[in-house]
């Protein structure tokens, strides 16, 4: 089984009405960061928040009259049931998609926004998939594969003819890896109109299942561990991307979860662009990977948007602590009046803003006389860090950074 650029371009086609032609947009500061000219395109901007509609739409609109009937069904966690299920409900399909239990909130909530029933179950993709599957054989619904599907990676190589079209004399396209389907669209039609340009290919340390099965020659299942890229959380990757990886894409690197939260964070601030961690992998990847490559021209694909707002939050929480802009200090003060205002009013010199405080003087670590102040303050970096904690012990404060 084989894809051709005829088959992207058709797909292309029939996508005209359907999916956005999605910016590229240039970058100074990831470009000052890496030393290339870095372009973003910006798949999370598009309609449901991913491209996986590019390929469920293409998929979709293939099916014959007799297909229809029985439904669609998917396996997925959460961009590519979105995908579905907006394809299916345009085209007047009954769908049903199995996500993972776990799955962000608001992709579970946006895929019954477009007219699927939603069933959780499993950890994570794969043992969604099987439950899919055994729906599937009770139904006789139409199976559409996130990935492992040659119409929705012709779906998803649209992609690549909209990258070269906009940016004819780009270098390298840096995409992200799961299950392989986007890579693979995205690299037939990029080295079919320009052979010469590089693919290269990311995933997270915590799911490395492409990398071991390109390393092993052969598709290998990985168990892997809970990752904030949970879009690109596949523990086994698909007979027909593993081929066309294997033949088209010049390299796959990972990245780990600290690296992918940064880049999010960093994405929010720099680029005003909001990605979900399988979308931002491949900026992580420009950043912390790809070191050895300077002054070419280099497309990052975010991927998606549909992070959920909890887990955006503890990632800008995180970020924010590691960068030296927000600290949590504990300290005893003594137990009497004009002591806390005292505290107040040192980091109030040191031009830190007191974002909340906790006064505590009850429990039975706190020695009598004395009460424990929790402080979250926003502080500037980590040289302004480094002068609070100063200033605190030059007063004599017993204190520790939490």
């Amino acid at each position: 089984m084989d894809i051709t650029l005829k088959d992207i371009q058709e797909a292309e086609k029939g996508l005209k009405n359907v999916a956005y032609k999605t910016g590229l947009v240039h970058n100074t500061t990831f470009s000052e960061m890496s030393g290339n000219t870095i372009y973003l395109k910006t798949e999370n901007l598009q309609k449901t928040g991913s491209f996986k509609v590019r390929g469920a739409f293409n998929k979709i609109a293939h099916l014959a009259e007799e297909e229809k009937k029985n439904g669609v069904i998917a396996s997925s966690a959460g961009n590519h049931a979105q995908g579905v299920a907006m394809a299916a409900t345009a085209y007047g399909i009954k769908s049903t998609i199995v996500m993972p239990k776990h799955a962000p909130l608001s992709k579970i909530a946006a895929t019954k926004s477009y007219g699927a029933e939603v069933v959780l179950y499993g950890d994570v993709y794969d043992e969604a998939y099987e439950k899919a599957r055994e729906i599937q054989q009770q139904t006789g619904a139409v199976f559409v594969h996130p990935f492992n599907d040659l119409q929705v990676v012709a779906g998803q190589g649209t992609i690549g003819l909209e990258i070269l079209k906009d940016l004819p004399d780009v270098d390298i396209i840096v995409v992200p890896i799961g299950g392989g389907g986007l890579i693979s669209g995205v690299a037939v039609a990029a080295k079919s109109i320009k052979p010469d340009i590089k693919i290269i290919g990311v995933q997270t340390k915590n799911m490395p299942s492409m990398v071991e099965s390109i390393s092993q020659n052969h598709i290998t299942t990985i168990d892997g561990m809970p990752t904030i890229a949970d879009g690109i959380a596949v523990k086994t990757p698909g007979e027909i991307t593993f081929g066309l990886i294997k033949h088209y894409v010049d390299d796959i690197v990972t990245v780990d979860e600290d690296e992918i939260a940064n880049a999010i964070l960093l994405l929010l601030e720099r680029a005003k662009v909001i990605s979900e961690g399988a979308g931002a992998a491949s900026i992580a990847a420009v950043l912390n990977r790809l070191g050895n490559i300077k002054n070419k021209k280099i497309v990052s694909l975010v991927s998606g948007g549909n992070i959920d707002v909890n887990m955006l939050s503890r990632i800008i929480d995180k970020g924010l602590v590691k960068s030296g802009r927000k600290i949590f200090i504990d300290t005893l003060i003594p137990d009497r009046p004009g002591t806390l205002s005292k505290l107040l009013n040192l980091m109030a010199k040191t031009g830190a803003n007191v974002l909340s405080i906790m006064h505590n003087r009850s429990t039975k670590d706190i020695p009598i006389g004395y009460a424990k102040v929790e402080l979250e303050l926003e502080t500037a970096d980590d040289e302004h860090v480094e002068n609070i904690k100063r200033l605190l012990s030059s007063k004599s404060y017993s204190f520790s950074l939490l």
